[in-house]
């Protein structure tokens, strides 16, 4: 990698300057960032994400974050000598395992992430979707993908019912930057664990954001032969979910993606959340990182 301190001064500002049509484009304009993977336990990955955010914020975007936790959980039950189950890229979640992803979602991962971006001069507000009555959820019914007859209990797995994004909006306009956890609430006050994904496609939905960029431990989506697919249809998505090249926790990120698409999110992206600034790479330059979902 070139070393940064080398480059000369000129061309720090011509690259600087290349990024302003970028920035008019997108003054003002809502980013909805689902952080993930890799890039939230590699410290060096961590510490750029949090500049992305704020650098975002500062030029005049409004990021909001969702994250994920599938590692953190994952150690949290390891640790109480409980073994972690999916069923098609869902995880199962009875009471104890809710109240575990509770405390390590909201309390742990959220925290530390509203950490970073303070750290690095932003103003982050940690949020669950009980907040502000934000996401209502309902228990969700998974249907089995081969055979639709049979449907799979997964226990406190939510199905959003409805986003009500005015204390996004709110954050938003007061020069905050909100990270939400994925966790609803039912109309018995009971808890949802909503996969992070699917949370970050529906809220970039309701609040009309510009782009969803979704981190991933992958280059984005890749054919059988692991090629990068850069450009993808609804009708594409829907072979590549039929043959199998599209599945495990793939599966709701990319349905997630191409819902909102559909319904007006004008650019989906699937980008690789270990290649260092990768959202600065995606946003404010021309090259295309990952895969971008298009709704026709």
């Amino acid at each position: 990698m070139t070393d940064l301190l080398s480059i000369a001064p000129r061309d720090k500002a011509e690259i600087l300057a290349q990024a302003l049509p970028y920035i008019r484009k997108f003054h003002g304009k809502t980013m909805v960032i689902k952080y993930g993977g890799n890039a939230m336990t590699d410290p060096a990955l961590q510490a750029d994400f949090a500049e992305d955010v704020v650098l975002l914020k500062l030029v005049g975007m409004n990021p909001v974050v969702v994250h994920g936790g599938g590692p953190q959980i994952e150690t949290a039950l390891n640790r109480l000598g409980k073994k972690g189950e999916f069923i098609q890229g869902m995880r199962v979640t009875d009471a104890e395992t809710m109240e575990v992803v509770e405390w390590v979602l909201a309390g742990e991962v959220q925290q530390d992430i509203v950490g970073l971006i303070n750290q690095a001069g932003g103003k982050a507000v940690g949020l669950t979707g009980r907040d502000g009555g934000m996401i209502r959820a309902q228990k969700l019914k998974m249907v089995d993908s081969k055979n639709p007859a049979i449907e799979h209990d997964v226990g406190q797995v939510g199905d959003i019912v409805s986003i009500d994004p005015s204390v996004v909006k709110a954050l938003q306009d007061d020069a905050f930057i909100p990270v939400i956890s994925p966790i609803g609430f039912g109309e018995n006050n009971e808890s949802y664990n909503i996969n992070a994904d699917v949370v970050a496609s529906k809220l970039a939905t309701v609040l009309q954001a510009e782009k969803l960029m979704l981190l991933t431990n992958t280059p984005g989506v890749l054919d059988k032969a692991g090629n990068l697919l850069t450009d993808l249809t609804a009708r594409e998505i829907d072979a590549l979910f039929a043959d199998g090249t599209i599945s495990g926790g793939m599966l709701p990120k990319i349905a997630g993606a191409l819902d909102a698409a559909k319904a007006g999110v004008h650019a989906v992206h699937i980008i690789d959340g270990r290649v260092p600034h990768a959202m600065l790479l995606e946003i404010l330059t021309d090259q295309a990182y990952g895969t971008m979902i298009r709704s026709h």
